[in-house]
């Protein structure tokens, strides 16, 4: 894990306690703007079941390039199959 991304993590983590420390007043704040009427109104018009579902099998349709697993790589040239861990493409020889 990188320097800056603990950084960052453990900031977003401050922020998230006082955030959470402070949750009535960002929640009246939020109503005195008129923020939640707003938000309810999108729930009301947009977030139907139908958009849950679809957005559901869009996120389990979401697959991967096959970087991570092995029987799925394939030369970005000629696109055989790599079985082999090597960094070259054993028909073309280009790297992979």
């Amino acid at each position: 894990m990188r320097l800056g991304f603990r950084k960052i993590l453990v900031i977003g983590l401050i922020a998230g306690v006082l955030l959470l420390g402070n949750i009535l007043v960002v929640a009246n704040w939020l109503t005195e703007k008129g923020f939640a009427d707003k938000a309810n109104w999108i729930r009301q018009e947009f977030l139907t079941g139908t958009a849950i579902t679809i957005t559901v099998v869009l996120l389990i349709l979401l697959v991967g390039n096959g970087k991570g697993s092995r029987w799925r790589r394939r030369c970005p040239v000629c696109d055989e199959r790599l079985i082999t861990r090597g960094k070259y493409c054993p028909d073309c020889g280009c790297q992979t």
